[in-house]
């Protein structure tokens, strides 16, 4: 066989396990080392290569970011403000058909900017969003599916721990890829809302709902003391970072400080509950660490095996154009959502078709921002949608099934897709903060 061969095998080999139940990680390193020693014939040079794999990841000082981000959402769940935050959402939107809809994008959208964590959004906001929706009648399928499509803004809102493994394997700028993210990030949500406006009002049936009583007013006194702690944590962590003032490990870290005082302050957290949260951090650090280090090695075995520049010359002996190469990529992306989850996706593709963009002339920035939008999809899409699964778990509720939450979740992927063609289309969207 020949060293494209056996890359193209190995790729096989590695869904085929993965859809076996095989851990990812596993997955990946297993079947990269062992294509190595067989297209080489030489296992001391795959030892060698695990070795320059971990080291290229673990010994890397902006993996500090994935520790620190990961402690801070989740110190910043513990401490309460996701139920802050929508509180004051749904204070503004309460009196608008499908407002408290758009009070979870809305409120999502500024969690994320703090997490960075689909799945926090998706754990904190089913908890909060749904049981108030169904309260007021609305539709359970609209209702999940809220919930489901807001949860994907943690993707993409910087700090997102998807920017920062595509940071990884593109060998791009932490803190130009968190940049990048804020329109696309933005402009998502904004499309959220323009969603659910016209289902109110094209679809009343799906959407459901009764005219909510008026309510008395949040003082301003009250919405300053719910929205304070997250202002001053985007202050200290974003603003930290798009002034250039610290790096995106620095922010990080004084994000990670200021969450821990504010969940004091408010007596959220307590001795114990702190080390479970060092615990949890340790855990989701560990998981991402072996993930990338595998995705190393993988990508080291599609460079010696010749993969991406034989793709890239099957492309150009077909004249394929940009806009065909982005096809490929998105029917991709949006395949494997069904089977994997979106960092196992960005690991997989990306190292694939980096040469290809990079022979466009093309920044690597805005494919970044692409590539994780389109990734995000598979978060709502079946069988492996796991921010719809994180939602039937945390619910635990026999009136919506999971077929509930997968269908309702169906109308915002599609936005997403429509809003991924738009980043597509006009890459200074992704790019405009940078120019």
């Amino acid at each position: 066989m020949t060293p494209v061969e056996i890359g193209l095998f190995s790729i096989v080999a590695i869904i085929v396990l993965i859809y076996l139940g095989v851990y990812i990680p596993i997955a990946l390193g297993m079947v990269s080392f062992l294509a190595i020693w067989i297209m080489r014939d030489n296992i001391d040079l795959s030892f060698a290569l695990l070795k320059i794999a971990i080291g290229d990841s673990a010994m890397e000082y902006t993996f500090a970011t994935i520790p620190l981000f990961t402690f801070m959402g989740l110190i910043v769940s513990k401490a309460g403000l996701g139920a802050d935050i929508y509180a004051v959402m749904n204070q503004g939107f309460r009196r608008i058909t499908g407002g408290i809809g758009m009070a979870t994008v809305g409120a999502n959208a500024v969690f994320a900017a703090v997490t960075g964590s689909s799945i926090a959004s998706a754990s904190v906001f089913s908890k909060m969003s749904v049981p108030e929706m169904l309260n007021f009648d609305y539709n359970p399928r609209f209702a999940v599916g809220v919930v489901a499509g807001s949860s994907v803004l943690g993707m993409i809102i910087p700090p997102s721990a998807m920017l920062i493994i595509y940071s990884f394997v593109a060998e791009q700028s932490v803190g130009e890829m968190f940049l990048a993210g804020v329109v696309p990030g933005l402009m998502l949500a904004a499309a959220y809302v323009a969603a659910i406006w016209l289902m109110a009002r094209l679809t009343p049936g799906f959407v459901g709902g009764r005219e909510v009583e008026a309510a008395t007013l949040m003082p301003w006194s009250e919405i300053a003391v719910k929205l304070g702690p997250i202002a001053g944590l985007i202050l200290v962590v974003l603003g930290g970072i798009y002034t250039g003032w610290t790096t995106p490990v620095e922010a990080g870290a004084a994000g990670s400080a200021l969450g821990i005082v504010i969940a004091a302050l408010r007596r959220r957290i307590t001795w114990r509950s702190f080390w479970e949260t060092v615990i949890e951090t340790g855990h989701i650090t560990a998981a991402i660490l072996f993930l990338i280090t595998a995705a190393s090695m993988y990508a080291r075995m599609l460079g010696l095996a010749g993969l991406p520049n034989e793709l890239q010359t099957i492309l150009a002996a077909n004249e394929f154009s940009f806009f065909w190469i982005m096809v490929l990529l998105v029917v991709l992306m949006l395949f494997l959502g069904t089977i994997l989850d979106t960092a196992s996706i960005i690991l997989i593709v990306v190292p694939l078709f980096l040469p290809l963009i990079e022979a466009l002339g093309l920044s690597l920035v805005w494919f970044g921002i692409v590539a994780v939008v389109a990734a995000e999809i598979g978060l709502l899409t079946p069988p492996l949608g796991l921010s719809c699964f994180v939602i039937k778990a945390t619910l635990d509720d026999a009136r919506i099934s999971l077929k509930d939450v997968f269908l309702g979740a169906l109308p915002f992927a599609f936005v997403m897709l429509v809003v991924l063609v738009l980043l597509i289309r006009f890459p200074a969207l992704s790019l405009a903060i940078l120019n």
